[in-house]
């Protein structure tokens, strides 16, 4: 086996599983969905769940500024663009070094870096401090995705990357559903607790990192020696951030993520804003928004079940759509009830788009370029978080809220129309790429393609199994 290649499956396959009846059939899915994984899977899963359930400062720095602190609403304001623009920095930064140094090491320097600055920040005082020191925190927080991204596609198997990414994505907004929670609670008391709670957290995530999961980066000659059957052969020089942009179909799929993140931001400062404008209170705006984070813990596994051997493009194009006229529903929206179908509507989306487009994104990269390609994907989601609530505030101070509603069923459809037109042409130009490391070719095997790349992020193990490592 290559370096590059997935380690052997851990834990029962799923199978036929217990008899019939309904607990039989709960049995089979739960072991459908998380049965066959590798053993490292589950430790890297372990460890983002530790480090989501710790992420308390974020959610409350403004409060704490302006609350415990004294400083303005644009102060806060302007650290949170710092916290955002940190983490623009970091995504392309942090793709390469999970390419150069690994990913377990990124990792390692991104949660101790993080640890040290957010406890940094329940002691600095000086406005000039507070801000460079938000910056950090918001570099070091981000810099672990693209490693973290990269090394679940180099030990999860092609056919079972879909389910990987979703059980990642739960996890992550799982424990930011509890951690959402306690942070609330534990700020009645002090705010400094948040900050070394936080801390703390993110070093037992260090330490899971550091003691349980080892290095999976591809080795560049064996990827060479090993690469797919039909396509050509890895370019020998090492691949830079020039070729990722040069990459015109990732690319492509980075352009449609920043429309599809810049629409799914609007939620956590274009909607408070428009539900205040209607009279509507905080509580009802936490009330209407806990229904995207409790839908994603309920259904993100039992709909990935359901989307997993399907075809991408088509759950792309879907995606697109419930995400731009969920939000566009918010226009009509007079009442709870109408705000919290709308959130469902969209949160359903979400919940379709983010494993279909990581899967793509995984397969649509080169082996020994994963880190550089995650970091420019990740890149798409920190300048939505960091451009789209400027850009929301600004349509509806001039143009009011039910413009921002109705240009966001817009662009769910332009990018639903893109994604239907990218996959399309991916799949009828029969153009090589190197994915993933294959044994010699043997008369039965099918040459692997553009076509194939992509239909195997997201379709069955018959595909995925054609062209897997030995």
């Amino acid at each position: 086996m290559s370096a590059a290649a997935p380690p052997p499956k851990d834990g029962p396959e799923p199978g036929p599983g217990p008899g019939p009846g309904p607990l039989g059939r709960v049995r089979r899915a739960a072991a459908e969905s998380v049965g066959g994984l590798p053993r490292q899977f589950w430790w890297l899963w372990t460890s983002t769940l530790v480090n989501r359930l710790g992420a308390f400062v974020a959610t409350f720095l403004a409060l704490y500024l302006t609350v415990e602190r004294g400083y303005s609403a644009s102060f806060a304001g302007l650290v949170g663009a710092l916290y955002g623009l940190g983490g623009v920095v970091s995504s392309v930064g942090a793709g390469v070094l999970t390419d150069r140094l690994g990913r377990r090491p990124t990792m390692l320097m991104a949660q101790t870096s993080t640890a040290v600055s957010v406890a940094t920040l329940a002691f600095v005082e000086h406005p000039v401090a507070i801000a460079v020191t938000a910056g950090v925190v918001g570099m070091a927080t981000n810099a672990s995705r693209p490693a973290v991204q990269a090394m679940i596609a180099d030990i999860v198997a092609p056919e079972d990357r879909v389910r990987a990414f979703s059980l990642n994505y739960w996890a992550i907004n799982l424990g930011f559903a509890v951690s959402s929670s306690a942070a609330g609670l534990i700020a009645r008391y002090s705010y400094d607790l948040l900050f070394f709670g936080e801390a703390a957290m993110v070093l037992a995530c260090a330490v899971v990192v550091f003691v349980k999961i080892p290095e999976s980066r591809p080795e560049r000659g064996a990827e060479a020696a090993d690469s797919d059957v039909g396509s050509t052969p890895p370019p020998k020089e090492a691949v830079s951030m020039w070729t990722v942009l040069r990459d015109g179909p990732f690319m492509a799929v980075v352009g449609l993520s920043l429309l599809m993140a810049t629409l799914i931001q609007q939620a956590f400062v274009a909607l408070p804003v428009s539900m205040g404008q209607q009279g509507f209170s905080s509580a009802d705006f936490g009330l209407v928004i806990a229904v995207n984070g409790v839908l994603i813990v309920l259904v993100q596994i039992p709909v990935t079940r359901f989307i997993e051997h399907r075809d991408p493009a088509r759950l792309l194009v879907l995606s697109a759509l419930l995400t731009g006229y969920g939000f566009g529903l918010n226009a009509f929206a007079g009442s709870m009830g109408l705000y919290i179908v709308a959130v469902a509507v969209w949160t359903l989306g979400e919940i379709i788009n983010s494993p279909t487009q990581m899967g793509l994104v995984a397969r649509l990269s080169p082996v020994h370029g994963r880190g550089r390609y995650q970091g420019m994907y990740v890149l798409s989601w920190s300048v939505a978080s960091l451009g789209a609530p400027l850009a929301g505030g600004f349509v509806i101070d001039h143009f009011g809220a039910g413009t921002l509603w109705a240009v966001s069923a817009v662009i769910g459809t332009v990018a639903a129309l893109g994604y239907g037109l990218l996959l399309r042409k991916l799949r009828t130009t029969p153009t090589p790429t190197p994915q993933e490391p294959a044994p010699s070719p043997t008369p039965t095997e099918t040459p692997v393609t553009t076509e194939t790349a992509v239909t195997t992020g997201c379709r069955g193990a018959e595909a995925g199994r054609a062209n897997r490592s030995a």
